[in-house]
């Protein structure tokens, strides 16, 4: 099945990508490229924010959301940040889903 095959492939070049090595745990991807974001808490890493619009980041409305930073031992980081991309391990603390999301690294917000 060589779609499967294309599959792994690009999953693999993804995490190479981030010098992320799955264990323990296969968490499904999520593509948030569009959204604005920053990090929570400057010392201890506590979550992410991200809206579709900068504004809405920055004021906290509109499709603003935050999710939890997913710290577990097992993983070696957190926050895998790339040259132009930064993906991070994600709790929604909604029906148990856990993501790696992908962040567009031009759409970050620092404090």
């Amino acid at each position: 099945m060589k779609a499967l095959d294309k599959y792994f492939k690009l999953q693999e070049e993804i995490y190479k990508y981030f010098g992320y090595v799955e264990d323990w745990v296969a968490f499904p991807i999520d593509d948030r490229r569009e959204y604005w974001w920053r990090l929570q808490g400057k010392v201890f890493l506590e979550g992410v924010e991200f809206s579709k619009t900068k504004t809405g980041l920055i004021d906290k409305s509109d499709d603003y959301y935050v999710d939890s930073i997913y710290k577990q031992r097992f993983l070696s980081k957190w926050v895998y940040e790339g040259k132009d991309y930064t993906m991070i391990c994600v709790d929604t603390q909604t029906d148990g889903n856990k993501f790696l999301a992908i962040y567009d690294n031009k759409k970050k917000v620092e404090d």
